[in-house]
Formats: C-alpha cells, sequence, structure tokens
C-alpha cells in the first residue's frame, strides 16, 4: 500500500491508514489519525510540556500493546524531547507534545492512548495536578458517581479546593485538583493518600485503598498512586483502547447525575458534544491552588 504524506507544520510519512485498529466497530489507524489531528485544538492544552509516555499498538488493540518512555532513535529531530533523570538512576528521554504534527506523528507509531504526566518540564518534581482515580471492582457505574459526590464535598466544600471531572473511557472517574506546582510529589501524594483514607474510614463498606486487588472485597478503590514522580495518567481527550473507541472526556459537575458510563463519549460522538459544548477543562489552569489551607482545615477536621 503506498504511503502518504502528513502535511502540517511538519511532513512525514503515514502507513497503513486501512490497518483495523479497533476490530469491533472496524475503526482504522487512519481514523484515528484524523481524530487526533482534529482534536489537537482542544487536546494540546492538557499536554503542553508535560512529557508523554506512549501506549503503542502496533496491530491493533487485539493484539500486544506495550508502554513507551523513551523516543525511539529514528523519530524525526524536531519533535521536541526532554531528559529527565529517573529516581533508581539513569535518564529517560520523554516526548513533548506541543503541536498537532507530534500528536498525529506518535498516532502514526501505533500510540492510540498518550499518557502524560501530572508535572512539566520545567518544574517535573512538583506537579501541577493532583488527581483521585475512581476505579469500580463491580460493574456498578452508580456507585463510581456516588464516590465522586462524596469526594467533591470533601474536597470542595470542606477543604476549598477546586476539583474538575473526567470520564477515563474506561470504568471510572478522574478527579483532578490543579495545583500551583509549590509541593513535590511527596507532599502531593502523601495528602491525596490521607484523605482517601479518610473517607474508606467514613464509608467502610463502600471503598478501599488496598493497592491489591485480592483484598478489596468488592469496594470501590480509591486510587492516588499515580501523584508520584514519574507516574502518569491519562490524557484528557485520549482514546482508550477498548471495543467501541471511547475517549477520556473532561465533564461539568451537573452532567454527572445523568451520566451512565465512563465510556459515553467515543469517537463516533465526541465532536457533536464539542460542537455545542466548550471543554469543561479550558479553564483549569486559572484555577490552581496551593495545599497549605487545605491541609490547615483538613488537620482541623481530624482533629474534631
Amino acid at each position: 500500500m503506498a504511503e502518504e504524506t502528513y502535511k502540517g507544520e511538519h511532513e512525514f510519512s503515514i502507513s497503513s491508514r486501512d490497518k483495523i485498529y479497533f476490530p469491533e466497530g472496524g475503526y482504522t489507524k487512519g481514523e484515528l489519525l484524523d481524530y487526533y489531528e482534529k482534536i489537537s485544538e482542544v487536546m494540546l492544552p492538557h499536554l503542553e510540556d508535560r512529557p508523554i509516555t506512549m501506549l503503542r499498538f502496533p496491530n491493533g488493540i487485539e493484539d500486544k500493546k506495550f508502554f513507551q518512555k523513551d523516543a525511539p532513535d529514528y523519530f524525526p529531530d524536531w519533535i521536541e524531547t526532554i531528559e529527565i533523570e529517573k529516581q533508581e538512576g539513569g535518564t529517560t528521554n520523554y516526548v513533548i507534545c506541543n503541536n498537532t504534527a507530534t500528536l498525529v506523528y506518535l498516532a502514526n507509531q501505533a500510540c492510540i492512548t498518550p499518557h502524560i504526566w501530572l508535572s512539566k518540564k520545567d518544574k517535573p518534581e512538583y506537579p501541577d495536578r493532583m488527581i483521585f482515580d475512581l476505579d469500580p471492582s463491580r460493574d456498578d457505574f452508580s456507585e463510581v458517581k456516588t464516590a465522586a459526590k462524596r469526594l467533591r464535598k470533601l474536597l470542595e466544600k470542606q477543604l476549598k479546593l477546586p476539583v474538575f471531572l473526567m470520564t477515563t473511557g474506561s470504568r471510572g472517574l478522574h478527579l483532578v485538583v490543579p495545583l500551583k506546582s509549590k509541593e513535590n510529589f511527596e507532599d502531593v501524594r502523601n495528602f491525596a493518600q490521607e484523605i482517601a483514607e479518610y473517607l474508606e474510614n467514613e464509608f467502610p463498606e463502600d471503598y478501599t485503598t488496598a493497592t491489591r486487588k485480592d483484598k478489596r472485597e468488592n469496594k470501590l478503590y480509591l486510587e492516588v498512586a499515580r501523584n508520584g514522580f514519574g507516574q502518569t495518567t491519562v490524557a484528557p481527550y485520549a482514546v482508550r483502547s477498548i471495543s467501541g473507541a471511547p475517549i477520556a472526556t473532561p465533564i461539568d459537575w451537573d452532567e454527572l447525575n445523568t451520566l451512565d458510563s465512563a465510556q459515553k463519549y467515543n469517537l463516533n460522538n465526541i465532536f457533536r458534544r464539542l460542537a455545542r459544548k466548550e471543554d469543561p477543562w479550558s479553564k483549569i489552569a486559572k484555577k490552581a491552588t496551593t495545599l497549605k489551607s487545605a491541609k490547615k482545615t483538613f488537620s482541623e477536621l481530624l482533629e474534631n
């Protein structure tokens, strides 16, 4: 099959557009590339200056996959990278995706789902996001919605923190607090863990912070491990490697009551949504805060 040429800010060869990436539904590699080109205006602000980990599926979602952190030597020079020291020694050369051409190039490399750091290249050890991943043990989305409301009440009403909401495109929801990059990963992760444990203690029949699945007893898992140096989370508007090509989608809180699935938005309907509704996270950076006041309030809450 003849190769095509992508002609944007940079030119490169595109191969195998007709290769089926999602057998059920028949979505092709070409459709994935077209999606990332079209979504780039909305998606790129959420990727800007963040190290990227690529989740690659060379032959589609039903074949082998692998996570790739290091940018391969064959990547073109125009793709920006940043070398970051590993905590265990050595370095990793991460891709930085600040333009449409890079996003489409990654998709052409079978990166169906880009994952991002919670910090940016200028302050890699200081996150500008604190994230809570609500991961259900059972196929019951109503319990995920209830957990989101309870966690929001604690974070927003009691601790006065701004909280943004996103479907994961899989089974759960992400709650995200934008930060000013004043606290390091250890401080942020420890605080997130304390909050998760507090909710676990308040609702012991419903939630768990146990990392091992065999210890969760069908309870909803409050995961905070992503709040660590070098850890990643699925990027907003990334396509998930799941039948139907669902998309991790930022939503407003007033949409939660009528939401029936974390996979509601997909390649078929995401642009209809964006045609009628602005990206709910478009102003997330303007709400960035520090955790100092929230930590003090939380300590008082524990004392009482």
